[in-house]
């Protein structure tokens, strides 16, 4: 199979301030679709083929008006949605830092503590792997645009540079973050060696 190049746009910042969002759909903020737009403007004319996105808003919307503007094909993929967050879904950050020490245990371990009520990280790895194996094996040898979140890029990094899925959070994916990987015999590793 040739090589897939996949690159990696997390969305930019969101309303709602600083919370874990990871299922709730909410919109960009005029900053954070800015922010996406001049990424998209730097790496442009990058020979995207296509752009995929996860269908939640803060990526969907972006990534509909870029394919619009670019005219390239557009396919949402349910599978590049956010790691599902259970019980701290809408909750700030700070907040719950001080106040549920389940969350310092997940910082550091997410492997072996889960979000109350919410998505084990084997499992979350498991939907995003089988979305970007099936988008590599329908468009072998494409330059793919993939607009997601925070938590899918991180977990593609930590393979790309067989890192452990435990030190996810090593890997440091601001709003509007872009980075580069190449799928080649099975497997992603970095483009041109980025480091993390």
């Amino acid at each position: 199979m040739p090589e897939t190049r996949v690159d990696l746009l997390r969305h930019g910042q969101c309303q709602g301030g600083e919370i874990f969002r990871g299922a709730l759909d909410v919109a960009l903020t005029d900053e954070g679709w800015a922010a996406m737009d001049a990424q998209v403007a730097t790496h442009a004319p990058a020979p995207w083929e296509r752009i995929v996105s996860s269908p939640l808003r803060r990526c969907e919307r972006f990534a509909r008006a870029a394919a619009e503007r670019l005219m390239l094909p557009l396919s949402l993929e349910p599978g590049l949605r956010e790691m599902h967050f259970g019980q701290w879904e809408g909750r700030e950050y700070t907040h719950l830092w001080n106040t549920d020490p389940q969350l310092a245990r997940w910082g550091e371990d997410p492997e072996r503590y889960t979000p109350p009520g919410g998505e084990p990280l084997a499992d979350f790895a498991e939907r995003v792997n089988k979305a970007l194996t099936a988008l590599v094996t329908r468009h072998p040898g494409e330059h793919l645009l993939l607009v997601t979140h925070g938590g899918v890029i991180r977990l593609l990094l930590a393979q790309a540079h067989e890192q452990p899925r435990r030190s996810l959070r090593q890997f440091h994916v601001p709003y509007a973050h872009f980075s580069s990987l190449v799928w080649t015999d099975g497997r992603l590793r970095p483009w041109e060696d980025e480091a993390p």
